[in-house]
This record gives structure tokens, sequence and C-alpha cells, in this order.
């Protein structure tokens, strides 16, 4: 690297990290508000800390203040926000009922969001950017959240009991697709400049309207999909190439399969009660009369 790139990479700025330090106050503040019981500030946090998480990545790029730093202090924050907060937060409301089954489905979750995030800070640049490699730690917490935004919010009519083994298998259904190999969209390719055009303000607006209509039913049922998203995009792969392969397997077939010589060939015999002859080997034809 040249210098400029070597000092740039040392570099601390404010401004991308402002972001990040927002990132992990609003984790934080997610796991005070859990224990004071305040359930539904603590998933709005959650989410909050979602927005200056995908923020701070997005002013570094256009600022071209990227840093090691800020990597670094980025994957830190996410474990706090997206490992830590959400399994806390999911204890403190329903998993504690179940004893120790609700401290496994917790460390689960905590260890599954650890691991991921290793092994996306091992493999940047390696891996496609299209698609993440399992769930991403934000779009898991966000989908325990929105289960706890939803219930406060009394929009999902189960018993306490049905209630507390539903978070239990969202939770652990989370920290399991964070370390599966699903291959979920990232979003990369739609990456915006400096300026944008006009459409694209209008479908932000869209958006904002979509969303505030109903905040705990949009959000979760929009990152329900998401977690969903990546098994069907696997099963589709799985099925492409294995119907590639038996493409493959037929043309192979097909040539190394010997061609048959034809009936009316030339120098070919052709048995008489058919009326074929040789033509190689067939007598002359009788003189005329």
């Amino acid at each position: 690297m040249s210098p400029d790139e070597t000092r740039r990479r040392r570099s601390i700025y404010l401004l991308p990290n402002a972001f990040t330090t927002a990132n992990l106050f609003a984790g934080f503040y997610a796991i005070v508000q859990s224990m004071n019981g305040r359930f539904e500030i603590a998933a709005i946090a959650i989410f909050l800390a979602m927005v200056f998480d995908g923020m701070d990545g997005r002013v570094a790029r256009l600022t071209n203040t990227q840093s090691a730093f800020g990597e670094q202090y980025d994957s830190m924050s996410d474990m706090v926000s997206f490992g830590i907060a959400p399994a806390l937060v999911m204890y403190e409301w329903a998993l504690q009922d179940l004893g120790r089954w609700g401290w496994l489905a917790a460390f689960i979750y905590v260890v599954g969001a650890a691991l991921r995030l290793a092994r996306f800070n091992i493999n940047i640049g390696v891996v496609d950017k299209r698609f993440f490699q399992g769930l991403p730690s934000p779009a898991a917490a966000a989908l325990v959240a929105g289960l706890l935004w939803l219930s406060v919010d009394n929009k999902l009519l189960f018993s306490p009991a049905a209630l507390t083994w539903l978070a239990f298998v969202f939770t652990v259904y989370a920290g399991v697709c964070m370390v599966s190999n699903a291959p979920f969209y990232s979003g990369k390719t739609f990456a915006l400049g400096r300026s944008v055009p006009f459409w694209v303000i209008l479908v932000v607006v869209a958006v904002f309207v979509f969303v505030s209509s109903d905040p705990p039913i949009v959000l979760f049922g929009l990152f329900v999909v998401y977690g969903l998203s990546g098994w069907g995009i696997m099963f589709w792969r799985w099925r492409r190439a294995r119907e590639l392969t038996r493409k493959r397997h037929s043309a192979a077939e097909e040539e190394s399969t010997p061609e048959e010589p034809s009936l009316g060939t030339p120098g070919s015999y052709q048995s008489p009660e058919l009326g074929g002859h040789s033509d190689r080997h067939a007598p002359p034809p009788p003189p005329a009369h």
C-alpha cells in the first residue's frame, strides 16, 4: 500500500465511528430497558441499532473514510447490539421461564452471532458480494426483536406457554441460521452514490409510509420472509445444479453410445429376402437380350 493508504487505514474518522457508537449505545440501551421490564422500548432500540449499523459503512464509503479501526469497532459493536442484546432481551422476556432450556437457547444465539461475525471478517473479499453466507446478525436480531415487539403490542394471540416456546424456536432458529451456509441476498448491488435519481427518493418515501402504517407487523413480516429466503435460494440452486448434472450425464451417454450402421449405407449387406444387395460384391447385371 502507498503511504496515503496506510495512513488512511490507521486513521480514526469521526463521522462513521459516530454512527457505530450510536449502534453500540442502542444495543446497550436495549439491555438496560429489558432489565427494567420495558420490552417494547428494548425491541425498538434494537431496530434503531440496525439503522445506525447500516449507515456507518455507507457513510464511510461515501466520504472515503474507511479504516481498519472502523472495521474492528463496527464488528465489536455488532456483537453487542445484535449478539448479546437480543439474547438477553429474549431471555428476560420469555426464555427464563423455561429454565436451563431458556438460557441454552439464548447461548445458542450468542455463539451463532459470534461465529457469524468472525466468519464474515475472514471472508471479506472471498465470497460472492451479492449474497451473505448465513443469516446476517442484524437480520437475526430483527427477527427475534420483531417477535417480541409484535407480542408486546398484542398482535399475537397466543397463550403465555405457547408464546414462550415460540420465542425459544425463533431464538434457536436465528442462531442456527447465522452459522449456516444458506445464501441471503446482501443488497450491495444497490449501493447508492453521492447523487441518486428522483425515483429513488419516491421509493424511500413509499417505504417509510409502508413501514409506518403498522411497524410491528410490517417489520416482523419483512424479516420473516428474509429469514426464509436463504433456504429458498439454496433449494433453487440445488435443483438447478441437479438438473445441470443430469443434462451432462445425458450428453455424455449419448456421446459414448456407438452409432449402429444404417441398413442403407454404402458397403453394407442387406438380406436378399429384404430385397437388398451388397454394393461392393454385387454380381454384374445380366446382358440384355
